[in-house]
């Protein structure tokens, strides 16, 4: 998996992922109308209009990125309607060549853990049939219950060809309330970042980086630095661009010398990009994706620039 999202971050030249976390405030009136007109105010038409939305979007920035990053709890809370949404949108995003990373931050251990991996990035079976249910490419984890907890996934890793994003320095204010605690000289995030290189150690790929990746934000610059050394063939998923506050070159650091190694998130900054003033004045509610993609393009110029 991993030698296949390099692979198009080289080829469309562009480290960006989408975070399709859509809100109801996000979805524009057209839709949402056309929604519960047929559905009333209902989570069946509130994921109606997720579905619609999303394919608009991945529609207008499938050839400028390598992946996608649906967040399962915007379509979770609507219930059964809202995860077939999730799905139906890994799926049509799988159709148009991108990558998906499911951020689902699941933690569990035995048998839980395994049940979590089996439906998002492995198998599951009812008695002697298999089906693969989620279809993500990879997903975001959270370590704190240690390796039982992630053992499962690892396996499904080396035998259907997935990733893991494990959670190590993360991009809320709140952060270092734990993960910058004083470990006798090292801080917890460290420990961590140590833990995540040793548990990918046998999954590296042909570029020289492992399935199992890190999520390191982009607003804390000088722990990213921290985790970049420590972390050589960990690839990072950045979260915090944009309307979190980090700035291109807050995240440079997350980059080996030849500019690979991370890629980076932005949700609301793309997929409610014709809510900003910077697109509201060149793109109309209608034309929505067409101002994510240009957000797009001012993301990846933005990022180029910050190796310039």
């Amino acid at each position: 998996m991993i030698d296949r999202l390099i692979h198009q971050i080289e080829m469309k030249e562009n480290p960006t992922v989408v975070g399709l976390d859509p809100r109801l405030d996000f979805v524009p009136a057209f839709i949402k109308e056309e929604a519960y007109e047929s559905w009333g105010k209902t989570p069946k038409a509130a994921a109606w209009a997720f579905l619609k939305y999303n394919k608009a979007i991945i529609d207008a920035v499938y050839d400028l990125v390598p992946a996608v990053k649906p967040q399962v709890a915007m379509y979770e809370q609507f219930g059964p309607e809202g995860i077939q949404a999730y799905i139906d949108t890994i799926l049509y995003a799988k159709e148009k060549g991108l990558i998906v990373i499911g951020d689902i931050k699941r933690s569990d251990i035995a048998s839980t853990a395994e049940a979590y991996a089996d439906g998002h990035i492995g198998k599951v079976k009812v008695e002697d049939e298999a089906f693969e249910v989620y279809h993500e490419d990879s997903i975001t984890l959270n370590p704190y219950l240690g390796y039982d907890s992630i053992e499962p996934y690892i396996k499904h890793c080396k035998d259907y060809d997935k990733g893991l994003f494990i959670l190590v320095k993360t991009s809320n204010p709140n952060s270092g309330e734990i993960q910058d605690l004083d470990l006798g000289g090292e801080k917890l995030y460290e420990r961590v970042g140590k833990l995540v290189s040793d548990w990918g150690k046998e999954l590296i790929g042909k570029k020289g980086y492992s399935q199992v990746g890190a999520v390191v934000g982009a607003t804390h610059p000088e722990q990213a630095k921290r985790l970049r050394e420590l972390m050589p063939h960990t690839f990072f998923l950045v979260p915090g661009y944009g309307a979190q506050g980090a700035t291109a070159k807050d995240l440079a650091v997350c980059f080996d010398k030849n500019g690979l190694g991370a890629i980076v998130n932005s949700s609301r900054g793309i997929i409610a990009a014709y809510k900003l003033d910077k697109y509201k004045k060149d793109y109309s509610e209608k034309e929505f994706a067409l101002a994510s993609r240009q957000a797009v393009i001012d993301m990846k110029k933005d990022l180029q620039g910050a190796f310039a």
